[in-house]
């Protein structure tokens, strides 16, 4: 017990390789090359490119219209926004296309992965968020299934006039406490839906498109039919005399965070970029025409639900249904029934099928528990995957009610999506890094080459007063702004490597990457622009980022991204407990956290973009990721207290899990820990045999180990204090060359964090 004790003395703990150690865990990256030579093994076989944008957007509208349509319209109308709901919906939407065209970005940065945004993250920003949003996406897909079934239990009890649930309170009584105080009771038929679809999913039984597109084409019929019958319907007094927004605009704000559940569907979009044709175009459309299909469904069955329907009268379970009850016409309810059944059938397989691949995907990396990633040889299925996910998923929807699920799984989503919305932002200022920017696209790999050939051309044709190498290598003098604009219009190829590095202002009017807010403010604002731009110090065109200016950007986002959270809980709750007189004692908070706010941005524009093109990028960034940043933190503490309380909790379970077990047995940690043994056995050979050939010169790094011993890597807390001495210049002298030997955790740690600590260990 004296040696454990011993050990934790802190004064014998080394806190700088501890904290470095840490630190390259949590930011290691996945290399792009191993996740290509998994990608065959991650889903069985090799899948055919056959998607089209339209089978895309089926796809899309099928996973979200399903439940949001035929029960969080209702929900929402009922309890949180009357039939505010439609602002809801539209706020809502919002949120989801800023967050969808962030998403989409994201997954092209990766574009031969089938995965969600747990691969893309784990290629390029590092592992314990990849891990963090993987969690967050485990949570999304076990809520919204067990939200699914729930829903179809809901729709068969009320086609059955509710027999089926007095049956359930009659003879197994209700449950307290799992709402916000309401008594619910124990939904057997729920489990068993949820159990059924998971022994579907399990036995390998595939979602078709064709199935799919006739399931959709079946919502859309019902959905034409509600339009036409509910108009004869009709009553303008549900909205007149303040009922319109009878819970007020809190209620609205409130409505859209659980409305954003029904915009969920993006995702599952993303997931099939290996088996769409065109994966680079074909899925920012598909993402943004599915979003606007959903909004216009949801909108129009809105307007519907609440003019026939007084708001405190809707039906809280099956609403779509009993709306037409309620005037008599029951063949009208049972039309219906029809569209939900095929609705939330979509829904629900939507959820639970991509669920399993995100489990399997991190117990495969080692960051779950590694019998998850267990494969049928029968059915070629991640089956303990599946039946733990459904019977987790099953018993949520066994005893927790449909409100509460549909909250838990917004508030999941809204994380995932704003920490991909951080990621895109912080990806958009850093400096390329080997292994990543290298990984092209066919597309993408022809275009290089074009501009390759254009930039040789270029060069050999130096001698024109107009061309772009002579603006490039600054051989020929400076021009004036209006002649090396009219010299550049010409060049349309290499312009983000081959823009003016010295002359100015003069690649900002022909940079392909200028935006339509760009392009705006120049014929608004005219030459005043680049004045605009030189006072605020906005950087060229041709600038490039530098691991300087990247560790700038990510300080300013992580700052922006806590600051917006203290912002939001001010505006909400800092107003609602406070009197009306005292409110104005928090508006000098409010405005110097806003002023922050804004001072951060400034500071991240002033920062040079790095240049690469992707196939497609997100609009007007950095505005569009703070938009959504700022609209999806509001959204998340819109919701209740019991709802955060949950997700808190599920959130520690992770972090728990993630810094037990999936820290020390992630595939990266055991391969590293794997190099390290190799290196170390052929160090022990070299001591005894080769020990004669060690020079002087080799000694050299050892002298500054005293310096630059923190920079060691993660696995200096490996070997530990006592084997430094018997071990260290046999160490310099094999692994590392003698100009390099700064580079401590080459073999060690992935090419990422290497380059991380010799950023740092290099001056300025």
């Amino acid at each position: 017990m004296s040696a454990v004790f011993a050990k934790l003395d802190p004064r014998r703990i080394e806190w700088e390789s501890y904290w470095y150690g840490l630190h390259s865990r949590i930011l290691r990256t996945k290399p792009v090359d191993s996740m290509q030579e998994g990608a065959d093994d991650l889903h069985g076989t090799k899948l055919a490119r056959v998607l089209t944008t339209v089978d895309l957007v089926s796809l899309g509208v099928g996973s979200c219209v399903g439940t949001g349509m035929y029960v969080v319209a209702g929900l929402v109308a009922k309890e949180m926004a009357g039939p505010g709901v439609i602002l809801s919906f539209i706020i809502a939407a919002m949120a989801s296309i800023l967050s969808g065209v962030c998403y989409a970005e994201f997954g092209v940065r990766v574009p031969k992965t089938t995965g969600s945004a747990y691969t893309y993250s784990y290629v390029t920003v590092g592992e314990f968020v990849a891990f963090f949003i993987g969690w967050n996406l485990i949570l999304e897909y076990l809520i919204g299934t067990a939200a699914g079934a729930s829903a179809l239990s809901s729709m068969f009890d009320s086609l059955a006039n509710h027999t089926i649930s007095r049956y359930m309170i009659n003879h197994l009584g209700t449950l307290n406490g799992l709402g916000k105080g309401e008594e619910s009771y124990p939904d057997l038929l729920a489990l068993l839906i949820a159990m059924m679809v998971t022994v579907i999913v399990g036995l390998g039984v595939k979602n078709s498109l064709s199935f799919n597109n006739v399931l959709n084409v079946v919502n859309l019929v019902v959905w034409v039919f509600m339009m036409l019958a509910g108009l004869f319907f009709l009553s303008g007094t549900n909205w007149e005399d303040g009922r319109f927004l009878p819970y007020g605009w809190s209620g609205v704000m409130q409505g859209a965070a659980t409305c954003f559940y029904a915009f969920i569907g993006f995702d599952i979009i993303a997931t099939t970029g290996e088996e769409a044709k065109s994966p680079n175009t074909s899925i920012p459309y598909a993402i943004t025409a599915s979003l606007i299909t959903c909004l216009t469904a949801y909108v129009s069955v809105s307007v519907i639900l609440t003019l026939m329907v007084p708001y405190n009268v809707i039906d809280g379970d099956a609403p779509l249904m009993e709306m037409f009850a309620v005037h008599g016409f029951l063949a009208g309810k049972y039309i219906v029934a029809v569209g939900a059944v095929a609705g939330l059938t979509v829904s629900l397989l939507g959820s639970l099928f991509p669920m399993p691949r995100v489990i399997y995907a991190m117990a495969g990396d080692g960051l779950l528990f590694r019998f998850l990633s267990f494969v049928s040889p029968q059915t070629e299925t991640p089956v303990v995957a599946c039946a733990v996910s459904g019977s987790l998923a099953a018993l949520l929807a066994l005893l927790v009610s449909l409100r509460d699920l549909i909250e838990m799984m917004s508030i999941g989503t809204l994380l995932a999506y704003t920490l991909v919305s951080v990621c895109v932002l912080l990806l958009r200022y850093q400096p390329d890094r080997d292994g990543f920017t290298s990984f092209l696209t066919e597309e993408e790999e022809e275009e290089r080459k074009r501009k390759e050939e254009m930039m040789e051309a270029s060069e050999k044709n130096m001698h024109s007063p107009m061309n772009d190498g002579g603006e490039q290598y600054g051989d020929l003098p400076s021009m004036g702004d209006d002649e090396t604009l009219i010299g550049k219009s010409d060049s349309g190829g290499y312009q983000s490597e081959s823009s003016g590095y010295g002359v100015g202002e003069d690649g900002i009017e022909v940079d392909d990457s200028d935006g339509a807010l760009t392009s705006l403010l120049k014929r608004a604002l005219g030459l005043h622009y680049y004045t605009l731009r030189m006072r605020l110090g906005l950087p060229n065109s041709g600038d490039k980022p530098t691991p300087a200016t990247g560790r700038t950007v990510t300080s300013c986002v992580l700052l922006f991204f806590i600051l917006t959270f203290f912002l939001w809980t001010l505006v909400i709750y800092g107003s609602d407990q406070v009197s009306g007189g005292a409110r104005w004692a928090i508006m000098p908070f409010i405005l110097i956290v806003i002023v922050l706010l804004f001072t951060l941005v400034v500071i991240i524009l002033r920062q040079p973009e790095n240049p690469t093109k992707l196939p497609y990028m997100a609009p007007c960034v950095p505005y569009v990721p703070i938009a959504a940043i700022l609209v999806n933190i509001y959204l998340m503490l819109k919701l209740s207290s019991i709802t955060w309380v949950r997700f808190v909790v599920w959130c520690s379970l992770g972090v728990l899990i993630y810094f037990s077990y999936g820290m020390w047995n992630s595939s990266l940690e055991l391969s590293a820990r794997e190099e390290e043994a190799h290196a170390s056995s052929y160090q022990r050979y070299d001591t005894e045999v080769d020990d004669s050939f060690n020079v002087d010169e080799d000694f050299h790094p050892q002298e500054d180990d005293g310096v630059e011993g923190q920079y060691q890597g993660w696995a200096a807390e490996e070997s530990g204090y006592q084997n430094q001495n018997q071990y260290d210049e046999p160490r310099s002298s094999y692994d590392y060359p003698p100009n390099s030997h700064k580079s401590r955790s080459k073999g060690r740690t992935n090419k990422g964090f290497e380059e991380l600590v010799n950023e740092e260990c290099s001056p300025e």
